[in-house]
């Protein structure tokens, strides 16, 4: 699952705070400065809204169940910012509460597990009575950098070590600790596969994206995202471990195949079976080299050989320029994208090299937008291989003219001492008579957009029936877990020295 907490930009909504996928990428979460919004990925439908008129920073989801985690966040936050508290849909109320001494950087949930993080903390909590399990100490981790395996049958975190650039992967099943020497410098982003037997990070320089085998920290695979610095937003591995998926500031989305020939893998037992699907060459679909590899045998060891035989992206989904989070679509061979500044788009890249995009909306647009809409047709962003090629125009100020960027006229009304354009244009007797002026240019057509029906929402109130058992995926549904009013208190931080204080 990605997360991506948002801060005030001119080029994003004012509204939204944060966003971020559920745990099987089948829906993602929006805070707003108003409350939250909860949208389904296939077919893309809003399904749900709740307005509280304060701000939400954080929204995490189990699964497609009524509860979900929430932290207060903007500048008149719902809730306090250093309280986690459980939201019951059905109830419509909160059912438990989590208190800490620092502001919550990040909340992550699976159906036996709460996992709380704070800048150089992170707490696991039992979810049946948010009992406090484990407390682990990290490296400063502004960004609220873990990871949490949803499978029901493999319990493992990842989050920040004690040392920069390294890694820490709980293994609680085989209770194991390993520590991961991941980078040099420090985590920016880090992810697990879907059975937690992976792990991919990447470090704030952002070009190299390094992936493990979470049980021996063996190295495995190493991917080049770029040569220049570079934000990751994200990284998210595909259900079934076959691609892996980053965006960042450069505005694209790369897409590696993990099971491609040729890379720099490091295996650590040939005769692993666990880790073969990993390491042998399956896929057709192979990952791009650099043209200039045949100098590797050349050109002396270090950092000029180690370029040579990077591993780069066989996919790429450009002009992606605000922050965006990206996952795994449902159909095959297709990757989803969600920006910061409202955008979803669904790129399919069966054939590798330059994405096509298939679907594209607005779930969110900023006051500039709603002030002054562009309507999708005309809205490049929308179509096009290339992305963006320029932001709607802004609305004029008053009482300036609005000059159109397309037919390049300003329209305004001429001051009363000026002649007005027929006057200064009419001709003289004696001059021919201009042709008449050309019709101007049909406007295009709408586009006739078929919605498809979500059907029944997978939100319900309290007093609505419950939803069909027929429809509901078994890999959804949630344990009988009554949180009720005998959990429902403030759950004490402990102390520096492992005691709940009084």
């Amino acid at each position: 699952m990605n997360v991506y907490r948002v801060y005030p930009s001119a080029s994003r909504p004012t509204e939204m705070l944060f966003v971020a996928f559920n745990q099987d990428s089948g829906c993602f979460a929006c805070g707003t400065d108003s409350g939250f919004r909860i949208y389904n990925v296939d077919p893309f439908k809003e399904t749900f809204k709740r307005n509280f008129n304060n701000g939400i920073g954080i929204v995490e989801m189990l699964f497609r169940c009524n509860l979900l985690a929430l932290v207060g966040g903007g500048n008149s936050p719902r809730y306090p910012p250093n309280k986690v508290m459980i939201w019951d849909d059905h109830q419509n109320r909160c059912v438990g509460e989590l208190s800490f001494r620092s502001d919550v950087r990040a909340v992550k949930l699976r159906r036996d597990r709460v996992v709380v993080v704070l800048a150089t903390k992170v707490y696991v909590y039992r979810f049946s009575d948010l009992k406090l399990l484990d407390q682990i100490d990290t490296q400063p981790n502004p960004r609220g950098l873990v990871a949490l395996c949803p499978h029901p049958k493999h319990n493992v975190l990842a989050c920040p070590g004690v040392t920069r650039g390294h890694a820490r992967v709980e293994l609680y099943d085989a209770r194991k600790s390993t520590v991961v020497a991941a980078h040099e410098s420090d985590l920016a982003r880090l992810a697990l596969s879907g059975d937690g037997s992976l792990l991919a990070t990447a470090s704030d320089k952002g070009t190299l994206i390094r992936v493990f085998d979470s049980h021996s920290g063996a190295q495995l695979r190493e991917f080049r995202r770029g040569v220049d610095r570079a934000l990751v937003y994200s990284i998210v591995f595909c259900p079934e471990t076959k691609y892996l998926a980053c965006s960042s500031d450069k505005g694209t989305v790369h897409v590696f195949n993990l099971k491609s020939e040729g890379g720099r893998v490091v295996a650590p037992n040939a005769s692993s079976n666990r880790l073969a699907p990993y390491v042998e060459d399956h896929a057709s679909q192979n990952n791009q080299k650099s043209h200039l590899a045949f100098l590797r045998k050349v050109v002396p060891g270090g950092l000029a050989a180690a370029y040579l035989e990077s591993e780069w992206s066989f996919a790429q989904v450009r002009g992606v320029h605000a922050p965006t989070i990206c996952a795994f679509g449902k159909t095959p061979n297709t990757v989803v994208s969600v920006g910061a500044d409202g955008a979803f788009l669904v790129s399919r890249f069966a054939d590798g090299g330059e994405c096509e995009r298939v679907a594209f909306h607005r779930f969110i647009k900023s006051k500039e937008e709603e002030e002054f809409d562009v309507p999708p047709w005309e809205d490049p962003r929308t179509f096009g291989p290339g992305g963006p090629l320029h932001t709607p125009p802004k609305p004029p100020e008053p009482g300036q003219p609005f000059i159109d960027p397309k037919a390049g006229t300003i329209s305004a009304k001429p001051p009363a001492d000026l002649p007005t354009p027929h006057e200064r244009d009419a001709p003289s007797d004696d001059a021919p008579a201009a042709p008449p002026p050309a019709p101007p240019p049909a406007p295009p057509p709408v586009p006739d957009v078929e919605y498809p029906d979500l059907g029944a929402s997978i939100y319900h109130e309290a007093s609505a029936e419950p939803p069909d058992e027929e429809a509901t995926d078994e890999e959804d549904e949630s344990p009988q877990v009554d949180l009720g009013q005998s959990i429902y208190h403030e759950a004490r931080a402990p102390s520096e020295s492992g005691e709940l204080s009084n």
